[in-house]
């Protein structure tokens, strides 16, 4: 039974066809390029500037006229509430009437006072259902009313230095992410090339090993090598067949990586090229610092940092003591018919003063000043410590981008040169010339060079980009990165 159901399996596996794979030759700038639009590491950062876009966008709403329509329609009661008589006591009256209201009011903060002015109508219109049945109309034609804080915090004031910086620090934030990104692109890009390359290295070792071991049969039975070295050159073999194997197993790895990386599907098989032209770039400390303070989002973030301190202390100094000023004018009537309630009108003013001062708090109120103030100097010790290591980071990123051009070229010198001795050392052990451990070091060298010139490689494009992100200029083409507009959907 087991037998017959191996062989409907197999025969199934035969007719069933498998999925094909799609060679993509891959540039990194197309990797980069990729994964600027496809990855979920940028579609993260897309979103968080679309919130802060739409912050922004709140922050700035709040500051324009805001036109609201408030009204009852309608307010019915049928109930009992408390009257007050003549000579003191209460009693309980019936009521049962209908009720109607509506308001259009046109409310503007006051940026220069952090007061809040606004312009209303109104009509109000009430119907007495039991009793001596009655209809009466209350119309408000125009009021203009001022709610204004006075000794207070103007947080109006605050939030206008505040949040264009904030919103500032985020478009930044998100186009150094978007660097980001290049970078882990270009991590696992390399990764991908130095697996396909240790495939390479170890297939052409297991070949090397191959023949080497035939031809030291032959010595052997020849009596022109000794027992020790045809058994090292089999322990040579069995090891390259082991790293071959590794080597296919890590490759296939690197590649899912990258290909989940870049939104591409599992039958994609990505075949990069390594780029081994880069730009002849120079940078100078200085320059790359400006750039830095100018268009990297720490300086942004120290900004606001250095604001949101200093408008804790305010707040709390302004907490202090609380006087508003409430104040209305304008226009009333009241009639039984609608038309009437607007001629004649009556003036309709309101003053008040509201003042809460503490007489004694046990400096309740003075010590959250001092916190403040205190919580302030610990944020400025902060600021200038991270001011001090962003300069520091990047002088010593510049300095080894400088240097990295020539470490490319002296590896890619080192890699020719180990290839030409390995090459030499194999032919030289085919007419006896050299021993096995020889033989050994030059393929190690040669192996490790390679590597190397990679990694060298894969270190000047990840500083340039590094740089890039901290900069947000492009030095290879002397243009700033992300300078236009941003447009966020709705």
């Amino acid at each position: 039974m087991i037998t017959r159901i191996l062989l409907v399996c197999t025969l199934l596996a035969g007719i069933v066809p498998l999925r094909a794979q799609t060679l993509l030759p891959i540039t990194l700038d197309e990797a980069i390029t990729m994964a600027r639009t496809n990855s979920v590491d940028a579609a993260v950062a897309l979103n968080r500037l679309r919130t802060s876009y739409w912050e922004y966008r709140t922050f700035r709403a709040d500051l324009l006229p805001e036109v609201s329509f408030n009204a009852t329609l309608p307010s019915y009661r049928k109930n009992y509430s408390a009257y007050q008589l003549d000579d003191g006591s209460y009693t309980f009256v019936r009521n049962n009437f209908l009720q109607l209201n509506g308001e259009v009011s046109v409310t503007q903060s006051i940026w220069p006072t952090g007061g809040t002015l606004s312009l209303n109508t109104s009509l109000d219109y009430m119907k007495q259902l039991s009793g001596p049945r009655s209809s009466r109309y209350m119309s408000v034609p125009v009021a203009l009313t001022l709610s204004q804080p006075i000794f207070g915090t103007n947080h109006t004031k605050w939030s206008r230095r505040i949040e264009p910086v904030r919103y500032e620090e985020a478009k930044a934030e998100f186009i150094s992410e978007s660097e980001t990104v290049a970078m882990k692109a270009i991590s696992y890009y390399f990764n991908l090339l130095i697996g396909k390359e240790q495939v390479k290295i170890a297939a052409q070792n297991l070949d090397n090993a191959t023949k080497l071991y035939e031809v030291a049969r032959a010595k052997r039975e020849m009596g022109q090598i000794s027992e020790n070295d045809l058994l090292q050159l089999e322990l040579n073999l069995l090891d390259a067949r082991a790293a071959h194997t590794n080597s296919l197993s890590d490759m296939k790895s690197q590649m899912f990586q990258l290909r989940s990386f870049l939104g591409l599907g599992d039958d994609v098989e990505i075949d990069p090229s390594l780029p081994v032209n880069v730009p002849d770039v120079v940078i100078p400390y200085a320059d790359a610092l400006d750039r830095a303070l100018a268009n990297n989002s720490f300086s942004k973030n120290i900004r606001r940092r250095q604001l949101e301190a200093d408008y804790e202390v305010a707040k709390a100094r302004g907490e202090r003591r609380e006087i508003t000023l409430f104040a209305q004018v304008g226009l009333t009537g009241t009639a039984e018919a609608i038309r009437n309630a607007y001629d004649p009108l009556k003036d309709n003013q309101v003053v008040e003063i509201g003042f809460k001062i503490p007489i004694l708090d046990w400096g309740k109120r003075a010590g959250k000043v001092k916190v403040a103030q205190s919580n302030r100097e610990v944020v400025e010790g902060q600021l200038r410590l991270e001011n001090m290591n962003f300069r520091q980071d990047i002088f010593v990123l510049v300095e080894r981008f400088n240097n990295q051009r020539e470490q490319v070229a002296l590896s890619s010198k080192a890699d020719a040169i180990a290839l030409r001795r390995y090459d030499t050392n194999v032919q030289t052990f085919m007419v006896g010339k050299i021993s096995v451990l020889d033989l050994n070091d030059s393929q190690v060298k040669k192996d490790e060079s390679r590597r190397d010139y990679i990694d060298q490689l894969f270190k000047y494009w990840y500083y340039y980009y590094q740089l890039r992100s901290l900069t947000l200029h492009d030095y290879a083409t002397d243009t700033p990165i992300g300078n236009g507009e941003f447009k966020m959907e709705n």
